[in-house]
């Protein structure tokens, strides 16, 4: 019985509610929505003016690419420097800046001094045989300010040469980005040995008198720059491990002539190590002899 009137029920609903729906669409107006060409009254919820419209012109009616430009603003995308004044829009920048982060490991470590300082540091906890100390953090972080602080004179240049007047709008993109890499390479020839240049010349098939650094690529000299940084860390690394191989050596003999075979001689011959290394001052001597191998 409750099933046969709830189905009664259902019956006389579906007809009402159709008939409500109709109702209400026949009782509200009729919306358009179009794109006039008239001056907008004041009395308008629209905003902007008919100078302001994407399409000035009916569609298909240029006849060339300047044409398309001005008959329809939305199919291009201009950037301006605020009426050529040089300033960069803020989104803009946030974009520049974003993609120089995204970068900055790479140009940090294929233009700068870091690869070399790095090397050394590793270099000289695995001769202490410290294992973790210091740990990869403090290398890491020490070696980015050692890193800043040598490159502090090419990033002035940079910054004074480059940045600033492209900045005033004094100097297109291109030249400022072809007077950033002036510092940088200055800075990255003194370290690069001539053979490691005349190798990717070669590879290249690429003539050099080998004098002039203008007829140098940048695409030669920074792999060249970066072998040569590798060269010169395991060199300084090799001088670094000369001292504690000693220790080594002198406290394994001493351990076998005492009979004691079973015992680790670095065991042993890590507090020396670090006590040698202490009273030597060894970060100064390190980290200071390290830097003045860039002047």
């Amino acid at each position: 019985m409750n099933r046969d009137y709830c189905n009664i029920n259902i019956r006389i609903l579906r007809p009402l509610c159709l008939l409500l729906l109709v109702g209400i669409l026949c009782i509200f107006p009729e919306i358009k929505a179009q794109a006039s060409a008239r001056e907008l009254s004041t009395d308008s919820n629209l905003t902007g003016t008919t100078d302001e419209r994407t399409n000035i012109n009916r569609p298909g009616t240029s006849q060339d690419g300047d044409d398309l430009k001005e008959m329809n603003i939305a199919n291009t995308v201009t950037v301006t420097y605020d009426n050529g004044n040089g300033t960069v829009n803020g989104a803009l920048r946030i974009l520049i800046t974003l993609t120089l982060i995204t970068l900055a490991p790479t140009l940090i470590i294929c233009l700068t001094s870091f690869t070399r300082i790095i090397i050394v540091l590793h270099f000289t906890r695995n001769a202490l045989n410290t294992q973790t100390a210091p740990p990869n953090q403090v290398i890491v972080g020490l070696a980015l300010f050692l890193t800043f602080f040598i490159m502090s004179p090419t990033i002035t240049r940079i910054r004074t040469e480059a940045i600033e007047p492209f900045d005033k709008g004094q100097i297109e993109q291109q030249e400022a980005f072809e007077k950033a890499m002036v510092p940088i390479r200055e800075f990255m020839y003194p370290q690069t040995q001539i053979k490691d240049v005349k190798l990717f010349m070669e590879v290249s098939g690429t003539e050099w008198d080998g004098e002039n650094i203008s007829d140098i690529p940048n695409a030669v000299l920074i792999p060249s720059f970066m072998i040569s940084e590798l060269r010169t860390a395991f060199i300084i690394g090799f001088i670094i491990y000369i001292p504690f191989i000693v220790i080594d050596m002198v406290v394994a003999s001493v351990l076998m002539s005492m009979g004691m075979m079973m015992l680790p001689p670095t065991t042993i011959s890590m507090p020396f190590k670090i006590l040698l290394f202490v009273l030597a001052d060894g970060w100064n001597l390190v980290l200071g002899n390290l830097i003045k191998t860039f002047y």
